[in-house]
């Protein structure tokens, strides 16, 4: 009963996210058991990663994340980086500018230097208190580049 509810969740939030997520282009890092799952997750609504770092990969976990990307529609153009840190990213995101960035709030400047969204999902989270749940950066962004787009209670 658990499994299910918690199922129904993330079909919902599926469901919510799609609209908003398919054909957009992001970056992430953090714990490769944490990052897998995002991936996996954002890639069910249709967004494609472009650079995943993880600083405490191995190189066989590199290789079969890789794998296992290629696979996929999404994940196809994927790049898996083990051993690296958010400098690295940095150079990457330079070359490859995607249109979020998910991880935890050490992105918080790499994400104002390069003006893209930061989704905080990963820990740690210090740097706001109580919205460890709010993930609307997205459409905090849009309504920022767009003025008034939507300024409805609707979403």
């Amino acid at each position: 009963e658990a499994l299910a509810k918690e199922r129904g969740r993330a079909l919902d939030a599926i469901a919510d996210s799609n609209a908003y997520l398919h054909g957009k282009k992001f970056s992430i890092y953090g714990d490769p058991s944490y990052v897998e799952g995002l991936v996996d997750f954002y890639m069910e609504c249709g967004a494609e990663p472009l650079h995943i770092v993880c600083s405490n990969g191995t190189k066989r976990w590199a290789k079969d994340y890789s794998k296992k990307l290629e696979a996929t529609e999404f994940g196809k153009n994927a790049q898996v980086h083990f051993g690296k840190d958010l400098w690295h990213l940095r150079s990457l995101m330079y070359e490859s500018k995607p249109d979020f960035l998910v991880g935890g709030t050490h992105g918080k400047q790499l994400s104002s230097e390069l003006d893209i969204p930061l989704i905080r999902l990963m820990f740690p989270i210090f740097d706001r208190h109580h919205l460890h749940r709010s993930v609307n950066a997205l459409l905090d962004d849009l309504d920022r580049k767009a003025g008034d787009f939507n300024n409805d209670f609707v979403r």
